[in-house]
C-alpha cells in the first residue's frame, strides 16, 4: 500500500472519530492480525489492538457458522469502560473502533458501515 493511501484511511478514520463524538479510537485490522491504518491514542498499543482484533473477529466468524447465524456482520465487547467493536470490511480487514460507555450504539455502528464502505476500495 502506497503512503498516500495509508493517509487517506488514516484520514477517514479520523473523519469517523470527528462525526461520532463517542467514538475514541480507530484502526483497520488485516484478517492476520497486522495493522494497515490507525487512529489510536498513545497509550494504546496498535499491535495489541490489531492481534486482539484479528482475534476475535476470527472466533466470532466460527461461531456464527458453527451455530447457524450466518455471516458474521459485526462484534461487540461491552465493558464497565465502553465497548470494542467490530466490523468486517469486505473479504479484506476489519474496522475496530473503541467507543465510550454512554455511546448511542447505533449511531456508532451506522457510522462504522459508512467508514468500511469507504475503506474497502483502498484495501
Amino acid at each position: 500500500m502506497d503512503r498516500s493511501t495509508h493517509d487517506e484511511m488514516v484520514n477517514r478514520l479520523r473523519e469517523l472519530q470527528a462525526n461520532t463524538p463517542d467514538v475514541e479510537a480507530s484502526a483497520v485490522v488485516s484478517f492476520d492480525g497486522l495493522t494497515i491504518a490507525a487512529a489510536l491514542p498513545a497509550a494504546v498499543e496498535e499491535d495489541r489492538v490489531a492481534a486482539m482484533s484479528a482475534a476475535m473477529l476470527s472466533l466470532g466468524e466460527r461461531i456464527a457458522g458453527e451455530l447457524g447465524r450466518g455471516y458474521l456482520d459485526e462484534v461487540y465487547i461491552h465493558g464497565d469502560g465502553g465497548y470494542v467493536l467490530l466490523t468486517a470490511i469486505g473479504n479484506d480487514a476489519v474496522l475496530t473502533v473503541l467507543a465510550r460507555k454512554q455511546a448511542k450504539l447505533g449511531l456508532v455502528f451506522l457510522e462504522m458501515r459508512r467508514a468500511a464502505a469507504e475503506l474497502e476500495p483502498l484495501l
